[in-house]
């Protein structure tokens, strides 16, 4: 049974069912939802796929929310710190997934943002467990321009506005590469300096 602080600000150890958590796992929920109406839809940028998209805009922006609640009263935990950027790496891996599926994303973009993704993430559980490690400025910049070139990416608007549409959805998309490499890099080197002056 889960003890402390669900929502109420304070002092004392919040529980880790807190309202900010809970917000979090409900993201990580509609996931499949969201995957299910965007390839339901299967590339004919009807009714479903417009749903799809703004479910996941809306799923992205409540990451704002549940921060926000965890600060502001007080309910961080580390089971927060955890499950917050898996929220974000769920979603936006999905929707790349599923991107890649319908044919409008190369694979290998797909490929290795989640490579990056799941390497980060599965190397704070084995190697950092001892500890845990918040994303700093890179990681957090490079989670918002994922989320934005996939917005993009998954209203078809181009089909009213035009292909320049999706000229910018595809740049921001390199961007959202190009910063996805480097936070990993710079995340790597950070736990290895790290470890050495633990050593």
């Amino acid at each position: 049974m889960a003890t402390g602080r669900i929502i109420s600000r304070g002092d004392t150890p919040a529980s880790n069912a807190n309202i900010a958590n809970i917000i979090t796992v409900v993201r990580i929920l509609l996931a499949p939802l969201f995957i299910w109406m965007l390839l339901a839809d299967d590339g004919e940028f009807g009714g479903l796929r417009y749903a799809a998209a703004a479910l996941f805009v809306i799923a992205i922006v409540t990451d704002s929310l549940d921060g926000h609640l965890a600060r502001s009263r007080n309910l961080v935990t580390d089971l927060g710190k955890i499950l917050d950027p898996i929220a974000d790496k769920v979603l936006i891996g999905a929707a790349l997934v599923a991107l890649s599926l319908l044919g409008e994303l190369w694979w290998w973009v797909t490929i290795v943002i989640l490579v990056r993704e799941i390497g980060i993430t599965v190397y704070r559980f084995i190697a950092l467990r001892d500890r845990v490690i918040a994303a700093d400025w890179s990681g957090k910049i490079k989670t918002v321009v994922q989320a934005v070139a996939v917005s993009l990416l998954l209203f078809p608007f181009w089909v009213q506005l035009g292909e320049w549409y999706h000229v910018v959805g595809y740049v921001l998309m390199g961007v959202a590469l190009a910063l996805t490499v480097y936070s990993g890099v710079d995340f790597l080197v950070k736990a290895w300096r790290s470890g050495r002056s633990r050593s």
